[in-house]
């Protein structure tokens, strides 16, 4: 049962495909929705994925020879232990994450004997082990769900749209994962943000009262709430612009946007011996658009395995397990990372932000 949660936002740098593996209609290639809203999302598992990647990258392989041994050696990258000499957190748990460093496990298979650090152990019992299903992992994630998504406007270029129920809703996890939407320790009150309103303090997507959003015109009105959140939510997520540019519609309003103004790339493949386009190769593929903002939950447990010995770096009795595997999980948390395919033409960049207090 998880014990702890982390909120953390995800920023779209390039066009992301986080996709179904299905066509179901006139897109080759969709990205993943909820089943219920038809609203983008990033599954889970393809999340949780792409983040141990990124844990997995943090250990580097090193091999030399010793006589007739080859010795394998895991050392921690430079980066990750450069992450922990900078983490904001307190010196207790900068000393339980050094042991990272100095924490060795020797194994001897015939001629050669790798060294293993610690980290290989934490990414097994943090994320689950890959070769075995003797435990689970301690660390867990909800699905990406959409916050904010952007819109061309008459004015202002863009526009960063969302709707009473994704508001309603984000507000209710956060609630659950413990942290409080707030503002000078006033909780914002969400309910009171209405459909077809705007920050009081302005927008620079107005035209004469109005916004202009692709061929649409909506009628809009200034909110005090929404001028709180949208402060909040940009000095949460470091996106300035928010207070200049959200703009709240109707529920139904904002479906058919996320529905009808993703990007959908024709794409296709050419034979090298011809110059042309290969027989069948033209497709199309559909992308969450740049600017797009996500949000989702860390979920951490105690460790699984029962033994101390067995817990590895978070065999710490005076400290709290779970609260452990959420340090370890910020500890390495990336800035700037990759999900979704299209990886090699520079699809799915995003930036990671954390919740912080």
């Amino acid at each position: 049962m998880f014990k702890r949660a982390l909120p953390f936002f995800i920023y779209v740098i390039t066009p992301l495909h986080a996709g179904t593996g299905q066509e179901l209609g006139i897109v080759d290639l969709p990205i993943q929705r909820e089943r219920h809203t038809g609203f983008p999302k990033i599954e889970a598992s393809g999340l949780k994925g792409s983040i141990r990647e990124v844990f997995e990258e943090y250990v580097q392989e090193k091999k030399q020879k010793e006589g007739d041994k080859e010795i394998i050696e895991h050392v921690l990258s430079p980066y990750f232990l450069g992450k922990i000499n900078k983490i904001e957190v307190d010196q207790k748990v900068k000393e339980w994450l050094q042991l990272l460093k100095n924490s060795w496990q020797e194994r001897k298979e015939d001629k050669k004997t790798i060294k293993r650090i610690n980290m290989d152990e934490a990414i097994a019992l943090t994320f689950g082990p890959e070769d075995d299903v003797s435990h689970a992992g301690a660390l867990g994630f909800t699905d990406a769900r959409l916050l904010l998504f952007p819109v061309k406007s008459m004015k202002g270029v863009f526009a960063y749209i969302t709707c009473p129920y994704i508001l309603k809703r984000f507000e209710q996890e956060m609630t659950m994962a413990g942290e409080a939407i707030e503002i000078n320790k006033q909780r914002i009150k969400i309910s009171e943000i209405p459909a077809n309103s705007y920050p009081k303090s302005g927008s620079e997507v107005l035209v004469s009262g109005k916004v202009v959003l692709e061929e649409y015109t909506f009628d809009v009105k200034p909110n005090e709430e929404l001028k709180k959140f949208a402060n909040w939510l940009a000095a949460k997520t470091g996106i300035e612009e928010i207070p200049q540019k959200i703009i709240v519609l109707s529920d139904e309003d904002f479906k058919d946007f996320v529905h009808l103004s993703t990007e959908v790339i024709t794409r296709t493949k050419i034979n090298n011996a011809t110059g042309t386009v290969q027989t069948g190769a033209l497709f199309t593929e559909e992308f969450l658009p740049s600017e797009t903002l996500l949000y989702s939950l860390a979920l951490a447990s105690p460790i699984f395995k029962g033994k101390p010995e067995e817990k590895g770096i978070f065999n710490q009795p005076d400290r709290d397990e779970a609260e452990l595997v959420l340090e370890f999980f910020k500890a390495g948390l990336p800035d700037i990372m990759q999900i979704g395919g299209d990886a090699t033409i520079g699809k799915g960049i995003v930036r990671i932000k954390p919740w912080e207090d």
